[in-house]
């Protein structure tokens, strides 16, 4: 029989499998609603829609180079239990090498691409959810091209709990460019250099130092000058290039890179969750409602 749109709308909502994965299975089932069911809890695809509200805020970072291209990825697990898993490390692998190799535009874009095995990268994650047991996300990655007069720096905090890729051009020092990358995972600045951080944050904390002064009971006459020099300090907390080096803190991060004739282009650093909300679970409360549920 033929497939329609309403059925395949409902199978997604018992099921919250895919709209493509709803109709493959309506398709191979002839429309059987039950067996359709049937179909996507074998293949997998129905357990790992059933776990699509959990939150996943574990996981792991990791970063592949290759020639002159990098990619710094996060796929999140819903335990750290799991993010030390073989099968979730392997994952984790597989999908480095797709997006390195495919280069696709966002995780929305990755996720319908095919891998060397056949499979959709959505379907391949959903497999490892089905054998794993617990809620897996592709989150984010980002892809970097240098040239050859460059270095890639990439350092792995925690077995990937952090992860930083920097890009130092005009030097192939890769020892160095990584030395740069595990002072941005201990520091955490948001930006290279001052000419980054937006008129618009500059003002706010010029004013928010201000009425600090202020408040102070500092003199308005000289007040302008202190925000200044406050303000200097500022940068220092949030540009990797006036932060004192945590290998030589005699020595500026900006000193040290031009030292070896190069300049830092970027940096992208990802923490393992940083920016999920994760839910806080009351264990004794869980356990009663599925004692009151029996």
């Amino acid at each position: 029989m033929a497939v329609t749109a309403q059925m395949v709308k409902e199978l997604r909502e018992k099921t919250g499998a895919g709209m493509m994965d709803c109709k493959k299975a309506l398709t191979e089932t002839n429309g059987d609603m039950d067996k359709a069911i049937d179909f996507l809890r074998e293949k997998g695809i129905a357990k790992a829609a059933k776990k699509a509200d959990r939150i996943a805020a574990e996981g792991l970072t990791s970063i592949v180079t290759e020639g002159n291209d990098a990619v710094i990825l996060e796929v999140n697990s819903e335990t750290d239990f799991v993010a030390k898993n073989e099968g979730f490390q392997t994952l984790v692998k597989d999908l480095a090498a797709h997006l390195l190799k495919n280069k696709p535009a966002s995780v929305e874009e990755a996720l319908t691409q095919t891998m060397e095995n056949g499979a959709t990268v959505n379907d391949h994650i959903n497999a490892a959810i089905a054998k794993i047991g617990e809620k897996l996300t592709l989150r984010r990655y980002t892809i970097v091209s240098k040239t050859d007069n460059d270095a890639f720096g990439a350092y792995l905090h925690m077995g990937g709990r952090i992860s930083v890729l920097t890009v130092l051009e005009g030097s192939t020092d890769a020892e160095a460019a990584k030395d740069v990358a595990m002072h941005i995972a201990a520091l955490n600045p948001k930006y290279v250099s001052r000419d980054q951080v937006s008129q618009e944050e500059v003002e706010h904390e010029r004013q928010v130092l201000t009425q600090q002064a202020l408040n102070e009971g500092k003199p308005e006459n000289i007040v302008a000058k202190m925000v200044e020099g406050r303000l200097g300090k500022y940068f220092e907390d949030v540009c990797v290039l006036d932060q004192a080096f945590v290998k030589n803190p005699d020595q500026k991060v900006r000193q040290f890179v031009e030292s070896k004739g190069a300049t830092l282009r970027e940096f992208i650093r990802y923490e393992v969750g940083e920016g999920i909300e994760k839910r806080e679970d009351n264990f004794a409360e869980e356990v009663m409602n599925q004692v009151n549920k029996q």
